[in-house]
């Protein structure tokens, strides 16, 4: 079984790209959405690359990969919310948006080859 940080999720830093993308934009929000929002999102970031490590070391990932694919959509969900209170501009939602579509087509990539197995 290839080492966790092998993989391309992991260690190509799609997803430790999205965690430090994460932390670095609570830094910038508003106390309101710091404690509330960013905090959460800071939850679900740490979550994912703990799913990640976990899809690594179990036979039966299906449910692991779902949970981290859930918690990619939360985080793009908490984006989206804070781009709309505006605290987020435009620009960054998008080059947010980038990164989590990468790290969720690679878990569904990881999932399918799993599959096929």
């Amino acid at each position: 079984m290839a080492d966790h940080k092998e993989l391309p999720v992991y260690k190509y830093k799609a997803g430790y790209d999205l965690v430090l993308e994460v932390f670095k934009l609570g830094k910038d929000l508003q106390k309101e959405y710091k404690y509330t929002v960013g905090e959460r999102m800071k939850t679900d970031a740490r979550e994912l690359m703990t799913l990640v490590f976990r899809a690594n070391t179990r036979r039966d990932r299906n449910e692991v990969f779902q949970l981290a694919r859930e918690r990619c959509e939360n985080i793009r969900l908490c984006f989206r919310l804070l781009h709309d209170l505006r605290q987020l501009p435009p620009k960054k939602l998008v080059t947010v948006n980038e990164k989590i579509e990468l790290v969720a087509r690679q878990l569904a990539g990881w999932q399918k080859s799993g599959n096929q197995k």
